[in-house]
């Protein structure tokens, strides 16, 4: 069943395959969209701060009905937080929001604030350095059960390696057909970091695309789905968002396989460059003006 299916982290922490993504999900929707993903089978919930929904999220955490430790819960340090000071101020204000005395899983959201992605050379080497320092500290102390990272890149992952007592666990990034970068996959599993994959869908620009429609057709699936079933023969953690409980058991109906021709045309399929309204944001190639 496809919600049992798990990787491991190098730390032996297992976690779902599948999860619920949560990003533009409303804070007074989010309960219940958590416990409906539940209900449907769910156990991978994920978050962050800069998503606004936290406190939420965790209600539906703290109602859904099942213990604790049977729901793999994410969240993110907001990309503007740059030191150990404001990183570790910011992981206990997300435990404090949500309700809940762990984390199974804290990354840094980006290795740029947002302002600053698409418009700075600088990487903030050293500033991630002191807030991977404090997700270590709070990993060791165990307000989280695993550590990681967002958006970053071969340079940025090895700038943290070079000084990191505990390697990142996992890397989220944007992947789709349409978007896949594989040479960053690639170093991620060399280094046995496990690669997330959020907008599986491409926040529903792949649903326009051609080839994606005609290739669906030919396995009597719906786009989505096998845009999310690619993502999952790339052996990532799959992350598609929705409030919708229809859509949800949609998304997880994936128990089909995709030919290796059709893998690879998928993999070299024509870049999507334009993302419609949500292009503006910096994870689409937008720019973020400073406020």
């Amino acid at each position: 069943m496809i919600f049992d299916e798990i990787l491991s982290l190098h730390n032996g922490k297992k976690i779902p395959k599948l999860g619920l993504g949560t990003w533009f999900i409303k804070d007074g929707e989010a309960a219940e969209a958590v416990r409906s993903a539940v209900k449907i089978g769910y156990r991978h919930i994920d978050t962050a701060q800069t998503y606004r929904n936290e406190r939420g999220v965790g209600e539906g955490l703290l109602s859904c009905g099942l213990g604790r430790e049977e729901i793999f819960v994410t969240s993110k340090v907001a990309a503007e937080h740059k030191s150990y000071e404001a990183a570790m101020e910011s992981i206990d204000g997300t435990l404090e929001k949500m309700g809940l005395s762990y984390l199974d899983l804290m990354i840094i959201h980006s290795p740029q604030p947002w302002t600053e992605v698409n418009q700075s050379e600088y990487r903030y080497e050293k500033e991630n350095r002191e807030v991977w320092r404090a997700l270590e500290e709070a990993y060791e102390s165990g307000k989280v059960k695993a550590i990681g990272v967002s958006n970053f890149l071969e340079k940025d992952l090895e700038n943290i390696l070079e000084t990191a007592r505990i390697k990142p666990m996992v890397n989220q990034i944007l992947c789709h057909a349409g978007n896949t970068p594989l040479a960053l996959i690639d170093f991620c599993k060399k280094q046995d970091i496990v690669v997330e994959a959020y907008s599986p869908i491409a926040h529903g620009e792949a649903l326009k695309n051609k080839v994606l429609c005609e290739m669906a057709e030919k396995y009597k699936v719906t786009v989505a789905q096998l845009c999310i079933r690619y993502d999952w023969q790339l052996d990532t953690v799959v992350l598609p968002k929705t409030t919708s409980p229809l859509r949800m058991k949609e998304n997880a109906e994936i128990d089909f396989t995709i030919s290796k021709e059709d893998m690879d045309l998928l993999i070299h399929l024509e870049k999507i460059k334009d993302y419609g309204e949500f292009g503006r944001f910096p994870v689409y190639g937008g720019k973020l003006e400073k406020k």
